[in-house]
Parts: C-alpha cells; structure tokens; sequence
C-alpha cells in the first residue's frame, strides 16, 4: 500500500512539473533564513520549528513572567500562519474572464476588472462582499489588463491596448474619468503592468514595446521613457515606498533593477540585472525590503532574488541564449516537457526556485504573503490548471494547493488579504473565489502527516504529450498483445 502511495505521488508529481527536491543551498545560508531562525529563538545553525502552537505561544508569553498582555507581532503572525485557507467560496459568476482581483491596501476594498470592460469595486469590510461602484471602461482593446490603487486608497487606474491609462476616483458626489496620454512611439501600444508611486505624484508603466514609461501627474505629462527590455516589459514594481528604486521584467527573460533618481532617456542603463529564467517573465513582485523580489516565468517556475547579487555578464548572455531558443506560444500551446525539468541558467545568482504551478495563457502573477498574518513566510501563485498555489519560501515546498474544483479554467490573479488569513482568486472562468480557513474541513495537506495527497493531480499535467513514432507505436502494440497471447497460453496450462 505505501509503495502504490509512493509511486502514484511519484508519478503524480513528475505530470504536475513540481520540484520534489528544490535546491536549498543558496536560501539556507541567506539573511532570510538567519531572521526566521533568531524569530523562532534558534541557533544560526539551527532548524526552523514547525508552526508553533497556541497554547506554546500562550505558556511563552507567562515564561516571560507575565508581564505582557498582549502577544507581539511575531507570536501573532506565528500562530495565525499555521491557519491557511482550505475551503474556496464563490463569490461571483460573470460571463467574460477576469483578468484583476486585488485588495486595497487596508484591506476594505476589492477592486476586480472583467473582460465585459466593467471595473467593479466591492466593500469587503466586515466580511462584506457588496458592490458599490462599477466602472465602464473607456478605450478597451481586447480587456483591461492591469490596475492598482492609489495609496490613499481614492483613486485607480486601468490599463488595456491603447495609448493611454485611464484613471477614476472610487469615492465623492463627482465622477472623474481621465486619460493619461504616454505617447508611445510604437503603433500597437500597450501597458501591460501599472503601479502608482507612494507619494501619489507618479505612475509607473511597463509596456509591449520594451519600454517603461513614467507619468508625473502634477505636470499632466509623461516624463521619462526608457529602453528597458529587448522585448515586451511585462511587469514592473517599485522596491519599497521610498519609490526610488524600481523592478521591472520582460519577455527577454531578465529582471532589472532601476534608481529613479539616476534614471534619464539619455542614460537609460539599469543599476543590475537579474539572469536566471530559461523564458520570459510574467510577473515581479517586492518583498518591501529593498533586498529581495520574486519573479515568475514561463519557464513555469518562481525564483527569489537577493538585490545583493547582480548576475555577470556571462549569465545575462547564458539566459538570453535560452530564451531565445524557446519556439512555443505559452497563449495557446502547452508547456514544452523539456520545461519540467530543472533547466539550470550557468551564472544563475537566485537564491530559490520554486516549482509546482502551471503558466499559460496570460500573464499569470505571484506574491509574497501578508507580513501582519503570515510573516511573509510564503509564496502564492496563480496557476493555468485553475488552482491557487502556496509555497513556503524557505524550503521551496508546497504546504497547500487550493482547488476544491472552484475554477474550470486558469487562475490569472491571486490576492491575500493584508491582514486576514483570506486569499481571492480570479479566474478565467469569470470567478471570483474566496478562499478561508475552516476548522472542519480536512484538506490537501491537513489530511496526513506525510503528505501522501498533497500532489495528486493525474489530470493537470500542462505539458506537451511525447511524440512517439508511428513504427515504435506499432512495435508497442505487438509487444502487448504478444504479452496477452502468452498470459492467457499460461492460463490455460495451468
């Protein structure tokens, strides 16, 4: 019985393209590895415990003498990490596909953006989900493909094929519906990532012509456009909130890193450059620290950077290499099955690969979890095979896969509320799917120990089928029906 256990999981797990046995080498002598261990009260060469208990929590907190009444930041997001959604509850049904699901910042606000050109904003304060403002959206080519709130919460902006982003106020007796002109030089334009800086002055765009482009909105104008990527730039992001230093990642398959406050159109060269990925980048996103940044790749898998370790120039040259050996379309073809393997870029400097979620169709994004609940222990993903995906960042291992059958179809965006243990899904499918922890349902990996059901998924495997020749195909089929023939000549002796 445990080897049949063993070899469907085996087998379950090579269909999936998960990792069994990511390379921990790099993260384990890492500063982030170094913060959990002191967090936990263990040694520099010590092993992370498992999620503490409450009542462990709870007799720590009196071992201090009982002095504190209330537990700290780090006890909290301790306990409250080990309580991961495990049940999905849908929460809309639309007839076109969703392409954004996000949270405000403080959490109240979910802003969703559908193919059908309707941006819908819905109060989720009070465990609420109720709609009080939809927005048409003007200018739509193909679908809105980004937005992203101001930071004080009043405002958002969109982005689709067109020349321009728009933005709408989300509150007042008035309604205001701009547009920001970036007056690209290229005829097809496209923003395919948006952010807005952290003191509100500026917009930070990355588009389909390898371009990034900033916006001042004081001076009503675009101000900088920069030759950032060889081809499309598909996501970009700013460090942290000082909005001096800035991500971005394109389909020539690297991440830069850019200082605003050296950045010009005449010198357009960034700080360094991040080479790993064997294909293009889907998706960057920040750790708030200024240190690290994941990325998410066609080459169906994440990595995690240390802004510390810029890659050579022999390892920028080694990856452009492999992406331009890639011949398959991620839109509409399945992953190639040389993609499963573990396809190791010379000069690689991540400190982490994580792999077990599927990237087709679009631009599937990825992020870091909460740091009030979680602590950033993890990483989430949206996935083609319609599941969310929770890695934990320091061993690369997959501690929950949310399907429950909720989504038909690819899981485009993932958001995990800031401060509550609650993730919404946006699918496809035109679903919303809210994801929770229930006590009493036993689910993928809460079902044993040993995690024997955690990666059964026969039915997802995203990659091509092997091609097989027509002669070794027929020898197949003789050599199986010759084993039958002998079977049943035994049978009979008998």
């Amino acid at each position: 019985m445990k080897m049949k256990k063993w070899i469907t999981r085996h087998l379950s797990r090579s269909s999936s393209g998960t990792d069994a046995t990511p390379d921990t080498s790099k993260i384990d002598t890492s500063g982030l590895k170094q913060n959990r261990l002191f967090k936990a009260g263990q040694p520099h060469n010590g092993a992370i415990p498992k999620t503490a208990p409450v009542v462990s929590t709870l007799g720590r907190r009196q071992f201090d003498g009982g002095t504190r009444h209330h537990s700290t930041h780090d006890e909290r997001a301790e306990v409250t990490s080990g309580f991961l959604p495990n049940t999905g509850t849908q929460l809309s049904n639309f007839t076109s596909k969703v392409f954004c699901g996000t949270y405000s910042k403080d959490g109240n606000v979910f802003l969703s953006a559908c193919q059908d050109q309707y941006l819908r904003v819905y109060d989720v304060s009070r465990d609420r989900f109720k709609k009080f403002r939809q927005i048409r959206a003007q200018d739509v080519g193909w679908s809105v493909l980004d937005t992203a709130f101001s930071p004080d919460g009043g405002y958002i902006i969109y982005s689709s094929w067109s020349d321009t982003i728009h933005i709408c106020n989300l509150y007042g007796d008035f309604d205001t519906h701009h547009a920001l002109e970036l007056n690209p030089s290229h005829p097809q334009f496209c923003a395919f990532s948006i952010q807005f800086s952290s003191d509100n002055k500026e917009i930070l765009a990355g588009a389909n012509n390898g371009n990034m482009y900033i916006y001042d909105r004081e001076k009503g104008e675009r101000t900088l456009m920069v030759d950032a990527h060889e081809d499309d730039v598909n996501a970009i992001c700013f460090a942290d909130d000082s909005s001096q230093i800035l991500y971005s990642g394109g389909d020539d398959g690297l991440c830069r890193v850019w200082d605003r406050r050296t950045l010009s159109e005449e010198d357009s060269r960034p700080v360094g450059t991040l080479a790993g990925h064997s294909d293009g980048i889907t998706f960057v996103e920040t750790k708030g620290d200024t240190h690290h940044l994941i990325s998410n790749s066609k080459d169906q898998s994440i990595k995690l950077w240390d802004l510390r370790y810029f890659s050579e120039e022999t390892a920028i040259d080694n990856a452009r290499r492999a992406v331009a050996q890639q011949e398959w379309d991620y839109r509409w073809q399945r992953a190639p099955r040389r993609s499963r393997r573990k396809n190791f870029i010379k000069g690689d400097t991540s400190l982490m690969t994580y792999r077990g979620h599927g990237v087709l169709h679009t631009l599937l994004r990825c992020r870091f979890s909460p740091q009030f609940s979680t602590d950033q222990k993890y990483i989430y993903a949206a996935c083609a095979t319609g599941k969310v995906i929770i890695y934990d960042t320091l061993t690369g291992d997959i501690v929950k896969k949310l399907d429950d059958q909720m989504h038909s179809t690819c899981v485009r965006d993932v958001s995990w509320h800031p401060y509550e243990n609650k993730i919404i899904s946006s699918g496809w499918d035109g679903r919303h799917v809210l994801w929770e922890y229930k006590e009493d349902v036993l689910y993928d990996s809460d079902q044993s120990d040993n995690g024997d059901d955690i990666d059964s998924d026969e039915g997802d495997d995203i990659f091509s089928p092997v091609r097989r020749s027509r002669r070794l195909q027929e020898r197949k089929r003789r050599d199986t029906r010759g084993r039958g023939r002998r079977a049943r000549q035994q049978e009979a002796a008998v």
